[in-house]
């Protein structure tokens, strides 16, 4: 009861906070959201060129349906563009890439928007690199509203690749640019995470912030990222690898009836107060309080009514506090996910 005491003066908070901000006419978002900046006194890495054959493979635990979205228009100089080919290329070497595991895409875009390759093109890191290291940009534009539409209308469907949703597998988007859009993002983009598609937006030099936490999904904190040039964004790989390889077997599904536990690569179920784990080890069962009856030497009738009107009232009270209990805990993660 003290948790959901907290709850509701937390909500309250938020709430008074996020209606001050609208009546000073600010977006409360765009308030909170912080960008994850590089410092200005990084020192230059040294010059890299793609590896192909390097299969350094870290992450096992997180299937994905990935498609990066990267800007090639005009202001992103030769250069700067292999330095995103390389990222593309670390991000790789990063993931478990598999027909079951990690599926990559990569949609391409300036004025005009080509989808260089579908989820189900390339399910193998070398052939995914080979496909990566071929990438030419397009020049000119920035329709980033466009690409992020031909994202979600033709990279992320069953017959390119995707997954079927009954099978849960997470879709996400990465977009990389260095400018401010030339069309909509903002609609577009709710439609995108409307659809399931998580968007982390990576901006680089004179990307525009404003547009980018249009973009990504919430919270914004934790999709919002911002390098000084194309110099450093390989160091992002290290922050993606964390955040996209996280392990949360709960997260990706599971059929436990109360609670979910992750524990290692897997997880186990538990049941909540008042309730017992069922020998399938997933459903739940009222706990049953046991009352010993003991007859009375005496043979006293009404001191065995008694002592059976006890053991009734006793489950009756247990069952209603477990009931209550429940009810509880489902308020308190409704207010916490709200």
């Amino acid at each position: 009861m003290q948790s959901l005491f907290w709850s509701l003066v937390y909500c309250f908070s938020v709430s008074s906070v996020s209606a001050t901000y609208r009546l000073n006419g600010l977006d409360p978002l765009q308030i909170t959201a912080q960008s994850h900046a590089q410092s200005r006194n990084i020192a230059r890495p040294p010059q890299r060129t793609l590896n192909i054959a390097k299969t350094d493979s870290q992450c096992r635990s997180r299937p994905l349906d990935l498609v990066f979205i990267i800007d090639s228009s005009r202001s992103v100089r030769p250069g700067e563009f292999e330095k995103v080919k390389i990222f593309l290329a670390d991000m790789v070497d990063t993931l478990d890439v598999g027909p079951e595991a990690t599926r990559v895409a990569v949609v391409n875009y300036a004025s005009t928007v080509k989808i260089e390759f579908l989820l189900k093109a390339h399910l193998n890191k070398p052939d995914m690199k080979q496909a990566i290291s071929r990438i030419e940009p397009l020049a000119a534009g920035t329709m980033t509203g466009l690409a992020i539409k031909t994202a979600m209308n033709e990279a992320f469907t069953e017959p390119s690749g995707a997954r079927p949703r009954s099978k849960n597998i997470s879709k996400v988007a990465i977009i990389v640019t260095d400018g401010r859009p030339q069309d909509q993002v903002e609609e577009v983009s709710a439609a995108a995470r409307g659809s399931g598609i998580e968007i982390y937006a990576v901006g680089v030099d004179r990307a525009d912030m404003r547009s980018l936490q249009l973009m990504a999904s919430i919270p914004l904190e934790d999709h919002v990222f911002y390098v000084e040039t194309y110099g450093v964004i390989e160091k992002l790989t290290s922050k993606f690898r964390e955040t996209l390889c996280g392990l949360d077997p709960c997260a990706i599904g599971h059929d436990c009836e109360h609670i979910c536990v992750n524990s290692n690569s897997s997880f186990y179920c538990k049941c909540r107060n008042g309730y017992i784990l069922n020998p399938d080890q997933k459903t739940c069962s009222l706990k049953q309080v046991k009352v010993e009856v003991v007859e009375d030497p005496c043979k006293c009738e009404a001191r065995l009514a008694i002592q059976r009107q006890t053991q009734v009232a006793l489950q009756e009270l247990n069952a209603r506090l477990a009931d209550m209990t429940g009810r509880v805990e489902q308020l308190e993660g409704m207010m916490g996910r709200a």
